[in-house]
């Protein structure tokens, strides 16, 4: 899969393509309807599938504090894209020349002189452009013209709900990770570097690795039991914790992890984490002493709860 930053880049390759343009928050179900009927007919017309995105996401531009959580960094939705075999996804930077741009003009220069796109997919409740003035039916009116096609995808509907991020969102927070795995897709995982922290783990007589979210917002926060992938093709047992530490007031948000069974130095490597099950919410934990007791506690319940899940995979 080919990534491109910018139209400056784009504009000096010319592929006529199959396009179309989201923020694909987390690519889930209904994201990869999209990209199906995307594949489909790039396919069917020999031209190369296209999807456009946009860093930062448009609501994060606009307000970054009331914007709500991401589902996938950029990181991570380039890799669902790959996995779904597109062709090239092209991100811009959107800032204040793009947000003023209209209907008319997004599609001109963006869509036909930018990406060359020579058919438009679009999800059934697609915006763009100043305002979000422009809709599928804006581009259905201009293609006769401009001499390109526009299809638009149908909802995914699962269990009478149609599937959207903020369903994903909703099913996160509520700490129902199965729930929310399925109208993804896939197993919900968080990606990022092992970084440095404090040792406090260490010192407590739990070491932790340390994941930088580099979230504004966390969609999930809690301890739960999980998998880590990506040290040596191994999936290791962890307990996981998301928030910031109540004991020690910390600020930001971040992903700490105590992989069962193992005191390996992995500072630096890239990892996965998958979260299998909710033990519980973060809890203000007055005492080292107390705290040394939880986590006792919070390794004996994932120690049951990924037992019980291998259990259930191998009769599946």
């Amino acid at each position: 899969m080919e990534f491109i930053h910018g139209l400056v880049n784009l504009r000096r390759q010319r592929k006529e393509c199959a396009a179309t343009i989201g923020n694909f928050d987390g690519v889930h179900l209904g994201h990869q309807l999209v990209l199906e009927q995307l594949k489909e007919t790039a396919k069917r017309f020999n031209i190369i599938s296209t999807v456009l995105i946009f860093e930062p996401q448009p609501m994060e531009y606009f307000d970054l504090d009331v914007s709500p959580s991401r589902l996938t960094r950029l990181r991570e939705k380039l890799q669902q894209f790959s996995n779904c075999n597109i062709d090239r996804v092209v991100c811009l930077k959107f800032n204040r020349e793009l947000a003023n741009l209209s209907a008319l003009d997004f599609i001109d220069d963006i869509l036909l002189k930018g990406l060359s796109a020579q058919k438009i997919i679009v999800g059934d409740d697609f915006r763009f452009a100043r305002n979000r003035e422009g809709n599928y039916q804006h581009l259905l009116e201009i293609s006769q013209e401009k001499n390109f096609e526009v299809f638009k995808t149908g909802s995914y509907v699962e269990d009478g709900e149609r599937v959207s991020s903020t369903l994903v969102r909703d099913a996160l927070a509520q700490g129902d990770i199965t729930k929310a795995n399925h109208y993804l897709g896939r197993p919900y995982t968080i990606s990022g570097r092992v970084v440095h922290g404090d040792k406090r783990g260490k010192k407590l007589g739990f070491p932790t690795i340390n994941i930088e979210l580099h979230r504004n917002l966390s969609p999930v926060s809690g301890i739960f039991a999980g998998y880590v992938h990506g040290i040596d093709d191994k999936t290791l047992n962890a307990v996981v914790y998301i928030g910031s530490r109540p004991v020690y007031e910390g600020g930001r948000v971040l992903l700490e992890a105590h992989i069962l069974e193992f005191n390996e130095d992995i500072y630096g490597r890239h990892i996965q984490v998958e979260l299998i099950n909710k033990l519980r919410n973060d809890e203000h934990i007055t005492s080292e002493k107390e705290l040394i007791e939880q986590i006792k506690k919070d390794i004996s319940e994932t120690r049951k709860c990924l037992k019980k899940y291998s259990d259930e995979q191998l009769v599946t």
